[in-house]
Formats: structure tokens, C-alpha cells, sequence
């Protein structure tokens, strides 16, 4: 599916305003990126990178915020129109985030949201 790179972000931008509290509350030191492929040449939806919450101790001064990066490439050839590319957003952040919550894949996937 084609859509812009503006169009793109308004979506995750409507994704993001809808997620539960419970998951977005207390969200500390991280930024949501978006890139158009994943390095590694896969077809990974999103990527966490940093430190759970459940295996960091704190900031410090000067240290770069952690990322979760959703990659439009493989989002939009996943889908095949804009409803179900708002809700591949919807559940790759959520997976994302549990990551950073320190929720690990398995547990993501017994939750439905792997």
C-alpha cells in the first residue's frame, strides 16, 4: 500500500493519543521514531531500543533517551489499506512499549500482543 510520509505519522500520531494510560503513563526518557526500513534489511514492524524499565537503575546527565522506531516499509507492505495499517501501528507500538516496560516476546505473544 502506498501512503505518504506525512500521512504515515498522522497515524501514529492518532495511535499513540489512543493507547491505554495504564501503558503511556509515567513514560520517562524515550522518543518514537520513524525510519523507513530496518538496517538489517528484515521486515521488522517496530524496535525497541534501551533499557526496560525493569533493568534500569536511573539517568544520568547526557544520556540519549531510549527509541522505539516503527519502519514504514515493512508496515505498509504488511497491510493492505489504511484501517489496517492504523491498526498494525496500534499493535507494534504497544508491543514496543511493552518492551520497555520490561515485558519479554513471550510474554507479549501470551498477551496478544506479539
Amino acid at each position: 500500500m502506498d501512503v505518504s510520509d506525512e500521512r504515515f505519522d498522522e497515524l501514529v500520531e492518532e495511535a499513540l493519543l489512543g493507547l491505554p494510560d495504564a501503558l503511556v503513563e509515567g513514560v520517562d526518557n524515550l522518543v518514537f521514531v520513524v525510519e523507513d526500513e530496518p538496517e538489517d534489511g528484515s521486515d521488522t514492524l517496530g524496535w525497541y531500543d534501551g533499557v526496560a524499565l525493569t533493568e534500569r537503575d536511573a539517568y544520568g546527565y547526557g544520556q540519549l533517551p531510549d527509541r522505539i522506531v516503527l519502519f514504514k516499509g515493512p508496515l505498509t507492505r504488511f497491510c493492505r489499506d489504511e484501517d489496517e495499517l492504523f491498526d498494525e501501528i496500534e499493535i507494534t507500538l504497544v508491543h514496543e512499549l511493552g518492551h520497555y516496560h520490561g515485558i519479554d516476546e513471550e510474554q507479549l505473544h501470551e498477551l496478544g500482543w506479539g
